[in-house]
């Protein structure tokens, strides 16, 4: 592990930034690619993706933020360094989930099949972001004597002991998911099923293994009903996912930018 991916003069540039950074443009360029072959214009997934990711990212950071208050408040100016670390997944998704629902209003697209488009790509860019996490030596996971535990420098806060790889977890998780939705998304379509069910699908399958993730994590956890923050909102979307899978089931939609039921929802 070494946070620093090279020098710029003398300004280090961060792995983390840089596979941030990979990340969007992966996922930008899934959906354009992807928008063509929906009807939609070329374009679109750039237009979809900068009010995502900005939304996203801000998203991540305020809770991120609102996590680490007392840390905050003695270094404001940290609150910009998003190169650093400090983007919390589920304040990102739900950020970005905000600012799809508005995005759709704007642009007359049907909401469930825009949220079926979106999340196709999501998983993509979580695997490039959580390899980022695993150089920058966050999120990292708790002791073990597994072979696979990795050692990160003494200096680290782990003190060299072996630790789960969690953020490799779920890079090899988000990638197979990837793969899973994206078919899962092109068959709907094809069968002229409901949308929202591809999203209902994400919401089924990763929380529950995020959920399990947060058992083998070794960083600081911030504290919930129970379990943690963490556990706490992905049990919260997957009862959200249960929920749309079943509703959804019950209607018969147009594929994306149909004008059936779904255009004004």
């Amino acid at each position: 592990m070494h946070p620093i991916c090279f020098q710029l003069g003398v300004r280090p540039i961060y792995w983390f930034g840089v596979l941030m950074a990979l990340a969007f443009m992966a996922v930008i360029t899934h959906w354009n690619r992807l928008a063509l072959r929906t009807d939609r214009p070329r374009g679109f997934g750039a237009d979809l993706g900068f009010w995502l990711i900005l939304a996203g990212i801000l998203g991540a950071r305020l809770a991120h933020v609102l996590a680490n208050l007392p840390e905050f408040s003695a270094h404001p100016l940290e609150i910009l360094r998003i190169d650093h670390g400090g983007l919390v997944y589920y304040g990102g998704f739900i950020g970005g989930g905000l600012a799809a629902l508005l995005f759709a209003r704007i642009r007359g697209e049907p909401l469930w099949a825009l949220a079926d488009f979106t999340i196709t790509g999501i998983p993509l860019g979580h695997a490039l972001g959580r390899i980022g996490c695993f150089l920058n030596g966050c999120c990292y996971g708790a002791a073990t004597n597994l072979p696979w535990g990795v050692h990160f420098p003494p200096s680290h806060e782990t003190h060299g002991v072996a630790v789960h790889p969690t953020q490799l977890y779920e890079t090899a998780f988000n990638l197979a998911l990837y793969g899973l939705v994206l078919w899962f998304y092109l068959r709907r379509r094809r069968a002229g099923a409901p949308a929202g069910r591809v999203l209902a699908l994400y919401l089924l399958l990763y929380p529950p293994f995020r959920c399990l993730v947060e058992f083998l994590r070794g960083d600081a956890r911030l504290p919930g009903l129970g379990l943690n923050v963490a556990q706490d909102v992905s049990l919260a979307l997957f009862a959200a996912g249960v929920i749309v899978w079943f509703l959804r089931g019950r209607r018969r939609g147009a594929p994306d930018g149909g004008q059936a039921e779904d255009s004004n929802q």
